[in-house]
């Protein structure tokens, strides 16, 4: 380790993935970009498992330097505030626990930061082959322009607002002086961030080439709790500020009451509502059969025809039972799924 400080500090915050953990911390030790150009801090949320163990048999292998600090568990945004709090650095980094980067990943990052091409910025997240066949068919879900790609932030084609999200995503630190780290939101804090950087006039960027793998969730029911709690959190984004809640944000809450009108419609007055469900599952068959080509897996197509209406469902009843709660009843934030946010 050299005395020099380094100009990048990639924070990544932590509960209890010591099983995932230990394969972020190998895709970072295979960067391609100089060792000493970068710090790496674990930002620990309170963990029980192994977690403090196995950071610190990294530290005596890495080529790097790795640094963990521990709070109690406060939720994920407070952790990254205490990564930011202790970073040496001037560019902020930020990469999820469940997440593995792209050998190339700090590289892009890097050079793009040198020709002065963004205050902010994110990239993609994707699969990589050793992933399970739901895991393969959530990423679908997520990242596909057909369903929610477009708005995320998948391609350089948007539907909507580019906002860099914490997996994937970084700031100057003149950036962070000027608008402040994560805020108190359980869920959403870091698109409230990206708001904020948006309205502080700093120019944001998104970087297709800065690639991360995102170890999605392992079942149909967790996966419905993460939706499910983003189409909360967007209610409350809305209300922090209303430009944070767009006409596109309302279309998987419109999918969903949909939903339900044709397939109790179908079954009161099938001639005019079959057709409809029909149509409906036509288009799932379609981007199934769309999941099987690019994935060369039958699995993956299979789980996606159930990992879309899974996303779609799950983000829109959360939307609309927060919607409701907040816009018609006036009462205060709600979080939704509560227990084992990282999970």
């Amino acid at each position: 380790m050299s005395g020099v400080s380094p100009i990048i500090s990639i924070i990544t915050p932590t509960f209890n993935r010591a099983d995932e953990i230990d394969l972020l911390l190998e895709s970072i030790n295979n960067q391609t970009i100089d060792y000493s150009l970068f710090e790496m801090i674990i930002a620990d949320d309170g963990s029980t498992d192994s977690t403090g163990d196995l950071i610190a048999g990294w530290q005596q292998k890495t080529d790097f330097e790795l640094k963990y600090f521990t709070q109690d568990n406060l939720g994920p945004g407070s952790a990254r505030n205490l990564g930011l709090k202790e970073a040496a650095g001037e560019l902020f980094v930020f990469i999820d626990s469940d997440c593995e980067a792209h050998q190339t990943w700090l590289e892009t990052i890097y050079a793009a930061y040198q020709n002065n091409e963004f205050d902010a910025c994110g990239g993609p997240d994707s699969a990589k082959d050793d992933f399970t066949p739901i895991q393969k068919a959530i990423d679908f879900s997520m990242t596909s322009f057909l369903t929610t790609g477009g708005m995320r932030g998948h391609s350089e084609k948007m539907m909507a607002k580019f906002y860099p999200r914490s997996h994937n995503m970084a700031m100057r630190r003149s950036v962070y002086d000027k608008v402040g780290g994560f805020g108190s939101l359980r869920h959403g804090q870091d698109i409230e961030l990206s708001h904020r950087i948006h309205k502080s006039g700093a120019r944001v960027k998104f970087l297709k080439n800065a690639v991360v793998y995102h170890r999605r969730r392992t079942t149909l029911k967790k996966f419905f709790r993460q939706v499910f709690n983003w189409g909360v959190a967007r209610i409350n984004l809305g209300k922090i500020d209303k430009s944070m809640l767009e006409p596109i944000h309302f279309l998987p809450a419109a999918a969903t009451l949909l939903a339900i009108l044709v397939i109790m419609g179908s079954l009161v007055n099938p001639p005019v509502f079959f057709p409809i469900f029909l149509f409906g599952i036509t288009s799932l068959l379609l981007m199934s059969i769309i999941a099987v080509y690019q994935s060369k897996s039958i699995k993956v197509g299979f789980y996606t025809s159930l990992t879309i209406p899974f996303q779609i469902f799950g983000y829109g009843s959360g939307f609309i039972i927060q919607f409701i709660k907040r816009y018609i009843f006036g009462m205060g934030e709600w979080r939704g799924f509560s227990k084992r946010y990282y999970h």
